[in-house]
Order: structure tokens, then sequence, then C-alpha cells
């Protein structure tokens, strides 16, 4: 039973990768983990419920291994690089292309959408808990509101996906994670230099 429901799993991840939203049928499913179709509605009711489940377990998977990586995040160069390598990670595994598969998917099923959505808000948790970690009692905690920028980044993570599908051969992402990377350690000691001034005075 259980593998038979990680079987639906797997195939739906490698569907909607592959074959997008739209390409992402029971039948489509149910070929490529090897059982009868019945069967997605036995364990989950509809392909709807399916996915999510799928989304699921590959958030659950990627957050537990992030969150490893941030507790050794310290500084604003070390946040561009999880950054760099979450990205890169996702883009590989095709973790945001699942994401922006389910919202291109919730406008033709907009009861969709708000379960997308609350699969969204831990990422963004997770975006303004790494931004916090590194700007606290630094200069740029009062200037930059954490969970507006996790809002941002997340957002950012899903257009840039979007512009990689457009055009796989174009690496946008990967100049604007490099030009950070030499940004960083002027912010860096931009971060350091308010904080010497309030222990000062």
């Amino acid at each position: 039973m259980a593998g038979t429901k990680q079987r639906l799993v797997e195939a739906a991840l490698a569907t909607i990768k592959e074959e997008g939203y739209s390409g992402t049928t029971a039948r489509a499913i149910a070929g490529r983990a090897g059982v009868n179709q019945a069967l997605i509605y036995y364990y989950y009711g509809d392909i709807k419920n399916l996915l999510l489940a799928a989304l699921d377990e590959t958030s659950a998977k990627r957050m537990r291994s992030y969150e490893a990586l941030l507790e050794n995040t310290e500084t604003i160069q070390d946040l561009v690089q999880l950054a760099g390598d979450i990205y890169r990670e996702d883009l590989a595994a095709g973790h945001v292309t699942v994401l922006s598969e389910l919202i291109a998917g919730s406008l033709q099923h907009p009861e969709l959408g708000p379960e997308v959505l609350k699969r969204l808000r831990p990422w963004i948790d997770f975006a303004e808990q790494s931004i916090y970690k590194v700007t606290k009692d630094t200069v740029l905690e009062a200037l930059i509101p954490a969970r507006d920028v996790a809002v941002g980044i997340v957002a950012f993570y899903l257009g840039i996906d979007l512009l990689h599908q457009l055009d796989p051969a174009e690496s946008p992402a990967d100049r604007l994670f490099d030009h950070a990377s030499r940004l960083a350690p002027a912010l860096g000691m931009l971060m350091a230099f308010g904080t010497l001034e309030e222990e000062e005075v």
C-alpha cells in the first residue's frame, strides 16, 4: 500500500516536471507508476490532491536539507551563497518547476490556488528567518523589512524559473548571483560598521 502511494507520488512529480500541468493526467501518472489509474482516486480522491501530496513530499525533503545549511549561515556572504545554492539545486531537481506548474494550474482550477499558497508560506518563513539571522543587530535590520524581502525572494525564484523554461540556454540567475556575491562583502562591512557605531554609543 505504502509502496503504491510512493510510486504514485514519484510518478506525479516526474510527469508534471516533464509534461507540465496540462499533460499531467491520471493515465500519464498511472502509466509511469505502473499501476491502475483507479488507484489515484482510491488513495487521493483526485489528481489535484495527488499533486499537492507530491509537492508536500518534495518540499519537506528540501526544507530539511536547507534548514541544516542555514545553521552554518552567519554573514551576508554566506546568505548569498546559500541562496545561489538553493536556486541551483531546486532548478536541477525541478522543485520550482513543480510549483510554477501548479500555480499555472490554479488559473484553470481556482480552488488549487489557496492550497499552493499555503505550501509557499513555509518557504517565505524560511527566507525571512534566513534574512533576519544575518541582519539582526546590524544597521540593515531596521532598513530591510525581512518579511517583505522574503516574499520578493520567493517571487524571484518563481519568475526566474519561468524565464529559464522559456530559454534554458540563458542563465540570468547566475549573473545576478555573481553580482550579489561581489556586493556582499561591501554590505557585510556596512553592517559591521553600523554595529560598531551602536556599541560605541
